[in-house]
């Protein structure tokens, strides 16, 4: 009587047992609380403040899609970003979005990653000579255009001395394309003259600062306009102008809306940058990610070549940003808020906001 009571509980446990693991198989739960979908976010170098708004957008997005995300950061060390893809790609994610550092030496790794399955999405910046899954960003031919053209229109005959972005970022001269489109014409008539064309490496302001130091002096002070292709050269650049005396008579241009730069276009050292809005290219970057883990169909804007495949790309609206509506974009937008953009000019010279 014992031994068919003992058995029957055993059977009863076991049923119990199997039904508990079908429930958790079927909730996508791996039983401890885990995301089932995991991304790996590889970022290029989160000490710019731009890309640490687009990671907790990403990463917040992500999430609410149901999604674990994994980031790195290479701290713009090209080699580091190689070696912690590689890592990512033994700790199971179904797929790898890529800041790069390198557009090009990126490649090899990316590969890998679809050799073994795992989709990968070139993020804002193009990862070239790999067959990857999608690119995402914003048209940054139309960003240099942008620079090009504000310049142009309040300065638009004089010495230009164009500051390029880090040459290892395909970016860098896609900006470039655009300011020229705008530029070689009025180079050709004789309007402007380049004095200097000079490129920062890994966009920084050190470079930058050391770059528009030693122009200024092979000039003799003659520049007129600054073609500065981020926020972050631009500001290296402006404090060498302002060692001169020339900060606010030279224009310059930027590129992220950084909030130190929105704070120079409204103090006056700055003239203009553009704005990519950065919530929509990091929550359609999440969302993208997931469809793309989970087979979906996804529609994109065009293909671009990478030098071995035309990718299928997505391609966002950048906004030209200077103080005349810098209110109504960056601060409306709440990329920046009022006080933090207008903190350094005194109460009686700032425009009216109620913050409506």
């Amino acid at each position: 009587m014992k031994k068919w009571i003992l058995s029957l509980l055993l059977v009863f446990g076991l049923i119990v047992f199997t039904a508990c693991g079908e429930d958790a198989a079927s909730n996508g739960d791996s039983g401890d609380g885990e995301s089932s979908l995991r991304i790996g976010l590889s970022v290029a170098d989160l000490t710019l403040e731009r890309w640490q708004h687009d990671r907790d957008i990403f990463v917040e997005t992500a999430e609410s899609l149901g999604a674990e995300v994994i980031v790195q950061s290479a701290d713009g060390d090209e080699t580091v970003q190689a070696n912690q893809v590689e890592n990512m790609l033994t700790q199971g994610i179904d797929v790898l979005v890529i800041i790069a550092h390198n557009s090009d030496s990126i490649g090899s790794v990316a590969a890998q990653a679809q050799a073994e399955g795992i989709p990968v999405i070139a993020y804002d910046r193009m990862i070239n000579n790999a067959e990857i899954e999608a690119y995402i960003s914003f048209d940054n031919v139309r960003v240099g255009e942008m620079q090009a053209e504000y310049l142009v229109e309040q300065v638009p005959t004089g010495n230009y001395f164009l500051m390029g972005g880090a040459p290892t970022d395909n970016n860098a001269h896609m900006f470039r394309q655009g300011q020229m489109n705008i530029l070689e014409p009025l180079i050709e008539s004789g309007d402007i003259t380049i004095v200097g064309d000079q490129w920062a490496d890994g966009w920084s302001a050190d470079a930058a600062l050391g770059i528009m130091e030693n122009a200024l002096t092979a000039t003799n002070n003659e520049i007129d306009v600054v073609v500065a292709s981020n926020d972050s050269t631009a500001g290296g650049a402006i404090e060498a102008l302002a060692a001169q005396g020339l900060a606010g008579e030279v224009k310059i241009s930027g590129q992220d809306a950084d909030l130190a730069a929105v704070q120079r276009i409204v103090e006056g050292t700055q003239s203009m940058t553009v704005y990519k809005q950065i919530h929509l290219i990091a929550s359609q970057a999440a969302e993208l990610a997931v469809k793309i883990a989970n087979g979906e169909e996804i529609e994109f804007d065009d293909r671009i070549s990478n030098g071995t495949i035309e990718v299928p790309s997505i391609l966002l609206t950048p906004i030209s940003v200077n103080a005349d509506n810098v209110i109504e974009t960056v601060i409306e937008d709440g990329f920046h808020s009022f006080e933090d953009v207008y903190r350094n000019v005194p109460e009686e010279e700032r425009p009216d906001y109620d913050g409506q």
